[in-house]
């Protein structure tokens, strides 16, 4: 699950790292009025998407007068905000953060994943921020300083003093950065992030440091834990079909293919759509069922990939250990009558009562195609999309 930068920047406030004074706002009057309110000579006017290179795409405006925060309001607000996270049918813009500006010295860039192979956090930061960590990566590795958290220990005041040395903070700014770090870090386990990042922290004229932009991805996972996470979702900033899935505890992910798969577990799901590339196929989505698949979750699930307007054709593919080959066999006969399938169906079945669940299928009167294994079954509906 991912959040907006204001609403990171809260989190990070709740763990004693300073940002800029600022509001969230969903009108050009509002951010004029939040602008007034700051004070100031000067103010940031920044596009709220879930997205990163927002700058680049125009959506983060500089206003050194309240005309010119109107304007820049007027100008983003609305916008379909293209950006190399975004894809080129954009994100319109429906929030605005307005905050006050920093008089910036240098910009620096921290960030916190966890490191599967060592079982660790690992804090990643360097003196290039700013900067598209991947670019840091791939053309100065060398100012990317890494550091993995002993779990039982958590953030020592040594090794984050060490770290802000490396990256440039001067003397009289390592105390904060300190703190900076320290809080980053407890954010991140506490509120179970997969990712957390302040790009830029900056270093003030006057040698403070402040977090300028804040991103969060949390562990969907883990949300039961944390229903102050969840309070931030914003429902408009998603796929309305992922959306309408995680209503009926489907996992589905759109995709830009033609070719529709519903499977359970998501192991098969993967293998599923990696077979239909290699077929010479493009998979619409990613459609896991789960175990305890039933008619009305298999039934929400043809509805969901036939919104697809560039749906050609179905694959079903499910092997029946938990979930047996009747039910879901059942469950396919009864979905495909109440929506009207009106697209090529192909299913392949195996495991637990896999006789009586393809006899179900053949005794249905619906012109469902059998795969005999995931390679026919593969071949067949990608024959069956490419002939729509």
């Amino acid at each position: 699950m991912k959040i907006h930068e204001y609403q990171g920047k809260d989190i990070l406030r709740q763990y004693g790292v300073p940002t800029p004074s600022g509001a969230a706002c969903f009108s050009v009057d509002e951010a004029v009025a939040t602008a007034q309110r700051l004070g100031g000579e000067v103010w940031v006017v920044k596009a709220q998407i879930h997205a990163g290179g927002r700058g680049k795409g125009g959506g983060v405006k500089v206003a050194r007068n309240i005309d010119e925060v109107r304007a820049a309001a007027q100008q983003i607000m609305g916008m379909h905000l293209v950006t190399h996270q975004t894809g080129k049918e954009g994100q319109v813009v429906r929030r605005l953060l307005i905050e006050q500006g920093a008089r910036i010295a240098k910009e620096f860039y921290l960030g916190m994943v966890i490191d599967r192979s060592k079982q660790r956090v690992a804090l990643l930061a360097s003196s290039e921020g700013g900067m598209e960590i991947e670019e840091v990566a791939a053309h100065h590795p060398e100012k990317i300083r890494k550091l993995w958290i002993d779990p039982l220990h958590g953030m020592q005041d040594a090794d984050a003093a060490q770290i802000a040395k490396k990256i440039g903070i001067p003397d009289a700014a390592i105390a904060e950065t300190v703190t900076v770090l320290q809080g980053l870090y407890r954010a991140f386990v506490e509120k179970d992030a997969m990712l957390a990042e302040i790009n830029p922290l900056v270093l003030t004229a006057d040698n403070r440091v402040i977090a300028l932009d804040a991103k969060f991805n949390f562990d969907s996972n883990a949300l039961y834990r944390h229903p102050e996470v969840v309070a931030y979702r914003d429902l408009d900033e998603e796929d309305a079909a992922e959306v309408e899935a995680s209503k009926f505890d489907l996992s589905y992910i759109s995709l830009d293919g033609d070719i529709g798969c519903l499977v359970n577990g998501a192991g098969l799901a993967m293998a599923t759509m990696d077979i239909i590339k290699l077929y010479g196929g493009s998979p619409a989505n990613f459609l896991d069922v789960g175990g305890g698949a039933t008619k009305e979750k298999v039934t929400e699930a043809f509805k969901l990939m036939l919104k697809n307007p560039n749906l050609k054709a179905i694959l079903v593919n499910i092997f029946g250990g938990i979930m047996k080959c009747d039910v879901i066999a059942e469950g396919v006969v009864a979905a495909a009558r109440e929506v009207h399938l009106t697209v090529p169906l192909v299913v392949r079945l195996e495991g637990t009562n896999v006789d009586l669940g393809k006899k179900i299928l053949a005794e249905s009167g619906l012109p469902i195609i059998s795969g005999s294994d995931m390679a026919d079954a593969a071949e067949k509906v990608v024959a069956a999309a490419r002939s729509k």
